[in-house]
């Protein structure tokens, strides 16, 4: 499956941003994710497993506990593929950039 396949759906997306944090038992993200989208315990699972078969997490028994973090590696797909796409606006930000520390210089100058 196409990595924006799998980061298509707003509750993968979710879970990857509760990763993103460190990693996290499985019921603190069944916790969250039901709470913010109304979805059941085995719903959230299967979107775990999703991501854990695509690539995107790993999981790791600790006790009766199974620990769920990102996995970077997939990461680097989706990085090629904006790479393409960074060209167009990396420019604009460093011009932007310039603009900004030419209006602080003259702030500084009138002061």
């Amino acid at each position: 499956m196409h990595a924006f396949d799998i980061l298509g759906d707003p509750v993968r997306r979710r879970i990857l941003e509760l990763l993103a944090d460190g990693r996290k038992a499985s019921g603190e993200i069944v916790e969250v994710i039901a709470a913010e989208y109304g979805i059941s315990q085995p719903a959230v699972s299967q979107h775990l497993r999703v991501l854990r078969e695509n690539g995107f997490a790993t999981a790791e028994a600790e006790g009766r506990r199974r620990l769920y973090a990102v996995a970077p590696e997939r990461f680097d797909e989706i990085d090629a593929w904006i790479e393409r796409f960074r060209r167009t606006w990396e420019p604009r930000f460093e011009a932007l950039a310039t603009e900004v520390a030419r209006g602080k210089k003259a702030r500084r100058d009138a002061d």
